[in-house]
């Protein structure tokens, strides 16, 4: 029978040296795992030892991978994540037997899309317990023990499986009330006239008016811009209310739309290169009650009705 014990590193030296791979510093395995950077150099330094050979090459302030530690790290990593999600798997056992399945996503999709709808996920697997993390910084909703991720971006993250989810199309919309105290919008040139809600413009890759408008040939006037924040679910609430003119989402404004309680004062629309994606780690086996929710989300959103212009 195998000696583990005595034929493989010590778990505690795979880890630091897993981290300090994957950021290409020590300094950040460190910071990671909440230990000093010199624990961290010990422990590589005790792994090179036992293991008789050279995982990182080491200048000033730099630490680049070998070509052994680059063949180490794919083992490792793999290794590293079937024994996370095995854990997993046993800590997700609830008392009454059913799983648990923790999921993430920014605050727009979580408000606008996800929630009203996870009713009728709940409804067909009541025995998963399911925890939602809504937060707009990408880290958080990458991070252990998220299964899966519905995150905004153009589905280049290294080391996770990405399934495009929803295509990004965006469009004005404000709510009829609007349109009666102001009068009728024509043109996107008439839009640089009104009174328009805005995203305040935090991550390089977040539409907000004076992009849209230049992608379609009018220069915008900041005064116009009578309200910004940085929540995208409050620019929504804004425009519902009549507070002027707002940027909506395809898929996240159209239950909205059909409803009346918003509406498309031209037909004007922009496509862009972005998207949200349905993102997983590409070495973590993907969990039943995951396969469950991810073939719920395509099936809920295949179903929906998209108001047409």
């Amino acid at each position: 029978m195998q000696n583990f014990r005595q034929s493989l590193p010590p778990l505690d030296h795979l880890i630091a040296f897993e981290a300090a791979a994957r950021h290409g510093s020590f300094t950040k395995a460190a910071h990671e795992l909440n230990i000093t950077q010199s624990a961290v150099s010990q422990q590589i330094r005790t792994l090179e030892d036992r293991m008789g050979v050279s995982l990182f090459e080491r200048s000033h302030k730099v630490v680049r991978l070998t070509a052994e530690g680059r063949t180490f790290q794919n083992s490792v990593s793999v290794a590293l994540g079937h024994l996370l999600s095995a854990a997993n798997t046993v800590r997700g056992t609830t008392s009454a037997g059913g799983k648990r399945l923790h999921v993430a996503t920014d605050d727009s999709i979580a408000a606008l899309w996800l929630t009203p709808r996870l009713h009728k996920f709940q409804a067909l697997f009541p025995e998963i317990t399911l925890r939602l993390t809504s937060s707009d910084r990408i880290e958080e909703c990458f991070a252990d023990p998220v299964e899966l991720a519905i995150v905004h971006g153009d589905g280049g993250w290294p080391g996770y499986e990405c399934e495009l989810f929803i295509e990004e199309e965006i469009f004005p919309v404000c709510a009829p009330t609007y349109l009666e105290k102001s009068g009728p919008i024509h043109t996107a040139t008439d839009l640089a006239g009104a009174d328009l809600v805005d995203l305040d413009y935090e991550r390089w890759n977040w539409m907000n008016w004076a992009i849209w408008l230049t992608e379609n040939g009018v220069a915008l006037a900041s005064e116009r811009r009578k309200f910004q924040c940085n929540s995208y679910p409050l620019v929504m609430e804004a425009a519902r209310n009549g507070q002027g003119v707002a940027l909506g989402w395809r898929q996240f404004v159209d239950d909205d739309l059909l409803a009346g309680r918003l509406t498309r004062p031209i037909n004007t629309s922009l496509k862009t290169h972005f998207a949200y994606y349905l993102v997983r780690r590409y070495n973590r086996p993907e969990s039943p009650q995951a396969r469950a929710f991810r073939s719920w989300l395509i099936s809920e959103r295949d179903s929906q009705p998209l108001h047409a212009p």
